[in-house]
């Protein structure tokens, strides 16, 4: 997504070690600086499925230090894509369209890139909520470039008795082949899913500045301190950005709402 004519914000969706690989995405860093260099508007949507809680944080301050020859508001970030609630929910969907398929009677074994251990661990927690309410015996877990690989997430299911073991992205990067296997049965958000998702993303953005003038930069900053305990003070902040711009406040935006599960579900086509 590039910018819009009329002055319009460019959409810049900002990925990490869940979106490896994607087309468009860019990363939080050098990649968003870059491309913000001939797109004086812009929203960020960090491209998180709730796994890269530093994604937003990463944006938060490359955005930052590009606003401060902007005019305030020219430059926003929107809420992540998704959360771990949201995840449970797309990959139940995809498991779903698996049995839809036909005879199934294995293992689902869901891939996604190796990350930092805190993200790794995640991953398994989210398996077994996948599993707890699903029609299947076994919910493995595989990390490209990590441990354990696909090759041996695959053998660990042969081991516990499964006939058939069945590849689901748990990312929005598609698992590799691997002979033996189900294929995935597409991807974890279809096309048209993750474009209506990163448009909703955007207009809550530009809800959120339209009407109490929050950008998102100071919110996502916050929270990438590494607090592990109750946020009871106040975050919000005041910048003066250079070039005798008005001082604006960067507030916290609201937490990102956790649908339902049938509600995440229902974004899996």
């Amino acid at each position: 997504m590039t910018a819009a004519p009329g002055g319009r914000r460019a959409v810049l969706p900002v990925g990490g070690h869940e979106s490896t690989g994607a087309g468009g995405v860019h990363g939080p860093g050098r990649e968003l600086r870059t491309a913000l260099r001939d797109r004086p508007r812009a929203v960020a949507v960090p491209m998180t499925l709730g796994r890269d809680p530093g994604l937003a944080p990463a944006a938060a301050q490359t955005l930052g230090w590009a606003a401060r020859d902007r005019m305030p508001g020219d430059l926003l970030l929107a809420e992540p894509l998704g959360t771990v609630t949201h995840l449970v929910g797309w990959i139940r969907a995809a498991v779903m369209r698996v049995l839809r398929e036909g005879e199934f009677d294995g293992a689902v074994l869901l891939v996604a890139p190796a990350a930092d251990p805190e993200a790794d661990a995640e991953l398994f927690k989210v398996a077994r909520l996948v599993w707890r309410y699903l029609p299947v015996r076994w919910v493995e877990v595989a990390l490209t470039g990590g441990e354990p690989g696909v090759a041996e997430g695959v053998e660990r299911c042969r081991r516990l008795g499964a006939g058939e073991v069945a590849l689901v992205p748990a990312s929005l990067v598609p698992p590799p082949p691997f002979p033996g296997t189900v294929p995935a049965a597409g991807p974890l958000l279809g096309r048209a899913a993750l474009t209506a998702l990163i448009r909703e993303r955007v207009a809550e953005a530009e809800r959120r500045w339209d009407r109490d003038g929050q950008d998102g930069l100071a919110a996502a900053a916050a929270h990438g301190h590494g607090h592990t305990h109750a946020h009871t003070h106040d975050h919000k902040r005041v910048h003066a950005h250079g070039g005798g711009h008005e001082r604006h406040r960067h507030a916290a935006f609201p937490e990102t709402t956790q649908l339902r599960l049938k509600e995440a579900t229902a974004h899996g086509g």
